[in-house]
């Protein structure tokens, strides 16, 4: 999530039917687990042993990620892996490394055939694979890994979003409404409701062509209204007054300063406000047609790597319970698991859809750029 600085100043079809994996791991790769170190965690009142380790690892694993994952020792949960991986693997060092273009640096790096110097990237969602697999054609980025973990089989069947099992998701935020209780008599329900009279200049919203927040909320009404339908409701929606800024923090800092009373946001966002110590009658979330957008992320490994099983191991311990727990509440994302002992804060506070809905890797294939590129034209005037 990537939505931290923000909030430190005040202020990612449906999903059942997601999948659409074929377990195409590609296999080569050990899979033969040496329980060498066992982990007991212990919270609400579970007391759950995990074993997740090889024995005999060795070297520097380098991690590409991007920078609100590690920047923040105290709430991103880079600092944390890092510790518990090497404590876990006492001859290996893990390196993070934060590129400033994020995956795209990896993919100009593959299409100029430049060495990609790293072993595993974190932070990829569905666009990403779209991206890799247009620009790079048959140069393969990242490889299947799905086989090689012992913990795949607790990933979430609708959260698996790679029909190739490049990618494998660690966590999900759902996109959501965050309003101002105190503003409404009774907040919008449904998408139809954003466009009443009642809710004109309330809303805010990102814009697709530059926030993922905003893309994903415009993928939720393609999803929701239809493709050959969703321009004219966006074109309602603009006449109503919709305000349509370029990031999540340029929309959130505006929520903040009053200049609306509903923003496009995520559904754990009480987590963080708690945590601020902020009234959460400002913080209240809300899910159209009780729905919420899925915006999985996952991780992969670099085909070029010569730190393979290094690679697989900090995979499956990223799906370990105890790292579940830690990267869902310090990242404030849901886990991609069924096994993560979360705390009574994130029990409390982090809202989950009644009916999580997404597009596949295929429904967007060959549509997600005319989708966004027309909205651009027609809605935000080409911005």
């Amino acid at each position: 999530m990537r939505r931290r600085t923000v909030l430190k100043h005040g202020a990612t079809a449906t999903l059942v039917g997601l999948a659409g994996c074929t377990g195409a791991g590609d296999g080569g790769q050990e899979t033969t687990t040496t329980e060498s170190t066992t982990t007991e965690s212990t919270t609400t009142g579970e007391t759950t042993a995990e074993t997740t380790t090889r024995a005999g690892l060795s070297g520097t694993l380098r991690v590409a990620t991007y920078g609100s994952f590690v920047d923040a020792p105290s709430s991103s949960p880079g600092p944390w892996l890092k510790e518990e991986f090497e404590k876990r693997h006492p001859d290996v060092t893990l390196e993070w490394q934060t590129p400033e273009n994020e995956v795209n640096y990896f993919i100009q790096r593959a299409a100029q055939g430049v060495d990609i110097e790293a072993d595993v990237y974190v932070g990829l969602n569905v666009d990403h694979l779209i991206r890799i697999d247009e620009q790079l054609g048959e140069t393969r980025l990242f490889e299947p890994t799905a086989d090689a973990l012992s913990h795949y089989g607790h990933v979430k069947e609708g959260l698996k979003f790679d029909p190739q099992n490049r990618a494998i998701p660690y966590d999900t935020g759902y996109i959501s409404l965050v309003y101002d209780e105190s503003a409404f008599e009774a907040p919008p329900t449904t998408f139809q409701d954003l466009l009443k009279d009642r809710y004109q200049g309330d809303l805010i919203v990102q814009n697709a062509k530059t926030a993922a927040t905003g893309r994903a909320f415009l993928l939720w009404t393609v999803n929701t209204v239809g493709e050959d339908k969703y321009l004219d409701y966006w074109s309602k929606l603009k006449d109503n007054g919709v305000k349509i800024l370029g990031s999540w923090d340029d929309a959130y800092t505006a929520y903040g300063n009053g200049e609306a009373p509903m923003v496009v946001s995520y559904s754990t966002d009480q987590v963080y406000a708690h945590r601020q110590d902020q009234d959460l009658t400002r913080h209240q979330v809300g899910f159209l047609n009780n729905q919420g957008y899925a915006n999985p992320e996952g991780m992969a490994k670099f085909a070029s790597t010569d730190q393979p099983e290094l690679a697989e191991a900090f995979m499956d311990f990223m799906l370990s319970k105890q790292a579940q727990k830690q990267i869902a509440q310090l990242n404030v994302q849901f886990p991609a698991t069924d096994w993560a002992p979360l705390g009574e804060e994130f029990q409390k506070y982090a809202k989950e859809p009644e009916e999580p809905v997404t597009f596949t890797y295929e429904e967007l294939q060959g549509n997600l750029d005319d989708w966004v590129d027309s909205w651009a034209r027609q809605i935000a005037g080409g911005r």
